[in-house]
């Protein structure tokens, strides 16, 4: 199958789907700097309770395009929409649905979690009932609560990235966008995040950006792929191997046709 039957293919699969809402939507997003061009013409849905992996190589544009989803960054052209706002426009109508998790997300080290999560929930102007409630949940979820007292810089790289995964959930967000949640994290840890994303693919929309293509087979049934900022795949987790190859090896091809046009 070469790169455009791959990308056609996987369109069909992943177009209209009668009854279900699309709640992240790309239209046509590109990003320039310059004459360098970060991300060109990406188009993509994701569906109400989907949850799908988001993969390319280093430099293929993959946070540049989540910064554009989340409104982080402005799009040079096209829109991006989270349950149908448009992000560069109504953002803070967009962000009350949206959760995300940033590569190396920013936390306040000298905080604890409890602390964290109660000055997160004050500036989302939550009432002090409504405050309780969701930070006793989220301390639940992310099982927090043998660590929900420790400064935040004493923890291991997993704890602090489930007190970034509690932040994220504390608004109970629709979507979750997750840029890289287990990177540099060692097998046990890994195992306890992947174990609190399947919890929350239940009942959640999530686009997950990973290196780790296990956690593709682990967790999503659909794969988007762009390489050198263009969309060159999108469609079923299956569809991407040709006969006798792992999904390692799919991801190795494709990502080399396209390198090479």
């Amino acid at each position: 199958m070469t790169t455009n039957d791959a990308t056609a293919a996987g369109a069909g699969e992943a177009g209209s789907r009668p009854g279900r809402t699309p709640m992240i939507q790309a239209d046509r997003l590109s990003k320039f700097y310059g004459i360098f061009a970060a991300v060109r013409d990406v188009s993509f849905d994701v569906y109400e309770g989907d949850v799908v992996a988001f993969l390319g190589p280093n430099g293929a544009g993959k946070s540049t395009t989540m910064k554009m989803l989340t409104g982080y960054l402005n799009p040079s052209e096209g829109v991006a929409r989270i349950a149908g706002c448009d992000m560069a426009t109504d953002r803070i109508a967009g962000s009350k649905r949206l959760g995300y998790l940033p590569e190396n997300g920013p936390l306040y080290p000298d905080m604890t979690p409890s602390s964290l999560l109660e000055f997160f929930a004050d500036a989302r102007g939550m009432d002090k009932v409504r405050k309780r409630e969701r930070i006793d949940a989220v301390i639940e979820l992310c099982d927090l609560q043998g660590v929900v007292f420790k400064p935040i810089s004493k923890l291991s790289k997993g704890y602090r990235q489930r007190v970034g995964m509690a932040q994220a959930l504390l608004h109970e967000p629709d979507v979750l966008i997750l840029d890289e949640p287990t990177a540099g994290l060692d097998p046990n840890q890994i195992r306890e995040v992947r174990r609190t994303m399947r919890r929350l693919g239940e009942r959640k929309t999530i686009l997950l950006s990973t290196h780790i293509l296990q956690e593709v087979e682990a967790m999503a049934s659909r794969v988007i792929l762009i390489d050198e900022g263009r969309l060159i795949y999108d469609g079923s987790v299956d569809g991407l191997p040709k006969q006798g190859e792992d999904l390692d090896q799919a991801f190795a091809r494709m990502t080399l046709q396209a390198a090479a046009g």
